[in-house]
């Protein structure tokens, strides 16, 4: 993966779990465990789809609301990762999470 930055956003779900996010295209992320034994969450309108270890309660990944052909990958959970050398990326979603209610 091109890792050159990571994602830090500041709704309140990113914000508590602490979350380094990069997305990726579908093709370029190979999951080890089947999305079949993850636990699924979802809320609102139900289409972001925040997956969890079931052992551990880690999210190592998800598929974003506004973006939901990408997958948005948790840097943290990456083994081998020097996460002080990776640019970070300040994004608004609590702007957006006030502002995309309305807009539906």
């Amino acid at each position: 993966m091109d890792l050159d930055h990571a994602r830090v956003c500041d709704c309140s779900l990113c914000r508590k779990r602490g979350a380094l996010n990069h997305r990726v295209e579908e093709a370029d992320l190979r999951l080890l465990t089947p999305l079949d034994d993850m636990t699924l969450y979802q809320w609102n309108t139900r289409t972001a789809r925040d997956y969890f270890c079931p052992r551990c309660g880690i999210l190592p990944f998800r598929r974003p609301r506004t973006a939901p052909t990408l997958w948005t990958v948790n840097v943290r959970c990456l083994d081998g990762v020097d996460l002080d050398a990776i640019a970070i990326r300040r994004v608004e979603g609590s702007i957006l999470s006030v502002i995309a209610p309305a807009a539906q």
